[in-house]
Order: C-alpha cells, then sequence, then structure tokens
C-alpha cells in the first residue's frame, strides 16, 4: 500500500524469526548504545553482536541494505540503569577492537526492529542482569591519553583524535561513553553522534576561511543505497546549503517530493530542519576542502529514491558524500550550467526553486571576482 518495493514492517518480522531470544550472551560487543528518553536520567547498555558496528567495514565488504538491515536485526542492545555498569560500558567504547562479554538478562530479549533516521536500527532489547568484561581493552596510545586529561573540553578533544586520524565512528562512541571533556557524562548516542559532526565541521570551517577559494565550478556526485548526492563547489568563502529531496512514495513522502532546505555562512545557528543528515553531509565537504586546501559555496543536494527502503542513520548520508567527493568532478563553465547539469543526475529541477544561495551566486559578485 505505501507504494515501496519492500515493506521494513514485513521485514521486522522475516528477521525475528531466524532468532530465538535468549536471556544470556556470550560473544562480542563492539561498541555501547546510550537512550535518549527521559533525559537526564536515561539508559544504555553494550551492543551485542559477533559482526561489526562500522558502517566503512560494511560497505568494504559491498554489503547491501537487507545485509544491513538483517546484521542490526540480530543486534541486541542491553539495558540498564548507567551507574550499574558504567566501567563496563567505558571499556568497551575504549577498546579499538570488539571485546569479549558475558551478559544475563532479567528475562528473554524481545525483539522490536525500529527504523530511525539518525542511527542504525537494533533488532532486540534486554534488562542487563549481570555484565562481565572476559577479554582485554585495545586502547590507541592517542586515544588513552586524551580520554585520560579531564582539562581538555569535549570540543578540544574531539578536534585532537580527528587530528591523530581517529575516526568519527570511534570519536561519536567515546563520547557517548561520557570519555570526554571536563565535566564527563554519558551522552545519548544519537546526541553524540550529530555532536561530533557539528563539531568536526564547526572546525574545519575555520580552517577553510584561510584558504584560497577553488578556482573552477566542480561537480560532484556519487550514490549509496539509492541515496544520489549531488555536490556542487562554486569559487567564493564558505558558504553552505543543503537540499533534500524525498521522491514520492519513499519513506517520508506521499504522491509528491517532500523537499527541505537549510544553509549556512561562517556560522549556524539553531538546529537544522533537514535534522543530522544536515551536519553529516557538512562534514563531507569540509573534510574534501580542508584536503584540498581551499574555500568554496557549496550547494549539496540529497535525492532518495524508493530504492532506500529501511533508513540506516545518518552514516549513510556522510558515507555517501565522501563516495561522491571522491570521484573526478565535472567542471562546469557557469552556476548555470552547474545547476543543469545537477538537475539532469536527479531527474528533476523541482529542486532549483527551494534553493536561496543559487540566485544569490547568479547575483552577487565576490571580491575574488575582482
Amino acid at each position: 500500500m505505501c507504494g515501496l518495493p519492500r515493506c521494513p514492517i514485513v521485514s521486522r518480522f522475516h528477521e525475528q524469526l531466524i532468532i530465538k531470544p535468549s536471556s544470556s550472551y556470550v560473544g562480542i560487543s563492539p561498541s555501547v548504545f546510550i537512550g535518549s528518553f527521559n533525559y537526564p536520567d536515561v539508559h544504555g547498555g553494550p551492543l551485542l553482536i559477533n559482526d561489526s558496528d562500522n558502517p566503512q567495514e560494511w560497505l568494504a565488504h559491498n554489503l547491501g541494505i537487507e545485509d544491513i538491515v538483517s546484521i542490526r536485526a540480530r543486534t541486541i542492545r542491553g539495558r540498564s540503569a548507567l551507574h550499574a555498569d558504567a566501567n563496563n560500558l567505558q571499556e568497551i567504547a575504549l577498546s579499538s577492537v570488539p571485546i569479549d562479554v558475558d551478559v544475563s538478562f532479567d528475562k528473554p530479549v524481545t525483539f522490536n526492529l525500529n527504523f530511525d533516521g539518525t542511527i542504525a536500527p537494533v533488532g532486540f532489547t534486554g534488562s542487563v542482569k549481570k555484565m562481565d568484561i572476559l577479554g582485554n581493552a585495545r586502547v590507541e596510545r592517542v586515544v588513552d591519553r586524551i580520554t585520560a586529561d579531564t582539562d581538555m573540553v569535549a570540543t578540544d578533544a574531539c578536534i585532537a583524535l580527528r587530528e591523530s586520524a581517529i575516526d568519527v565512528y570511534r570519536i561519536s562512541n567515546l563520547m557517548t561513553a561520557g570519555l570526554l571533556g571536563r565535566r564527563r557524562k554519558f551522552v545519548p548516542t544519537r546526541w553524540a553522534i550529530t555532536a561530533v559532526d557539528d563539531t568536526l565541521s564547526t572546525q574545519l570551517k575555520k580552517e577553510i576561511a584561510r584558504y584560497p577559494p577553488v578556482d573552477e565550478i566542480r561537480l560532484f556526485t556519487g550514490e549509496i543505497f539509492g541515496n544520489r548526492i549531488v555536490c556542487i563547489l562554486v569559487p567564493g568563502d564558505w558558504k553552505f546549503e543543503m537540499i533534500e529531496i524525498w521522491g514520492r512514495h519513499t519513506l517520508w513522502a506521499g504522491e509528491e517530493d517532500v523537499i527541505v532546505q537549510d544553509r549556512e555562512g561562517i556560522s549556524k545557528k539553531g538546529y537544522s530542519p533537514i535534522s543530522g543528515a544536515y551536519y553529516s553531509a557538512r562534514l563531507a565537504a569540509c573534510e574534501y576542502l580542508k584536503n584540498a586546501g581551499r574555500s568554496a559555496r557549496v550547494i549539496f543536494i540529497r535525492s532518495i529514491s524508493s530504492e532506500y527502503w529501511a533508513p540506516l542513520g545518518t552514516w549513510v548520508i556522510r558515507e555517501a558524500a565522501r563516495k561522491a567527493m571522491a570521484n573526478h568532478p565535472v567542471i562546469c563553465e557557469s552556476v548555470d550550467a552547474a545547476v543543469k547539469q545537477a538537475s539532469a543526475i536527479i531527474g528533476s529541477g523541482t529542486w532549483v526553486p527551494h534553493s536561496t544561495l543559487i540566485p544569490e551566486l547568479r547575483t552577487q559578485r565576490t571580491l575574488f571576482q575582482f
């Protein structure tokens, strides 16, 4: 009835059939999860799955949406008051490799596979009765040093970790486990993901502002799981606009396309109406410009087709954008040529009237043009 090629609700039951709920688990825990309900009195626990919890590894192994949903449907989220297992959770988050654990639950875990736009889905939930760490955590020297520094604010800690080549997924896990900053506390996972994307890209923007502009209009494109990305870089100082298009009969659209827009200059006020996807996309654009040593005005378009039948989290946007900007760009002669090319790739020009940056680029002259 919804018009999707695969029904997420039916998929829940298919995945449920292959797992028998248990009241114990012995295996590895790749990360931790902290809920946001009833904050600050939140609950959390380990994620339990004898598989990876790293999206980059999923993509490296060419996993499809169904494969990832299957992994996440088998994943168990332990749940308890945080004071009970704080040390164990932090040891799991600190380890650079999944750590062996032995967990018993008050009763057999329950299946409830929920899909969300920010975090990856989880299939099972269980109230933790007892948890023991069986293995030893392996901690990189830089992670050990920064997490031990209780005088370093969380923002500086995130930046220092990034500059030491610690990936954004590890940094988010350390933040959610309350291992960064002066006033240490657990952070809901969905908040930590966006906070890290925002913190890192805000710092990168400051660095990009000192760079010369790109010397031509560049257009990048790429796609992951029905998320088609087009990114246009126009010479000039930093500005960023994102336009998100949910095509008709996709997850969050009916008979008509749903289009959402947001933009910024050197600073950003308020939370984006595009939610966490905005900050994930912005981080990927900033990473490219930082590596290129250039500044630009960025128009970022995300078009979602019905192929994306289950939302997997904002990591999809981040990795799709990184993939797009790793490709060779198309060089366009003008803004209008870039817009025309982007519309051809997206398959429609309905997004163009929603842009406020394009009219500005067409009419304004910058200092770089004199």
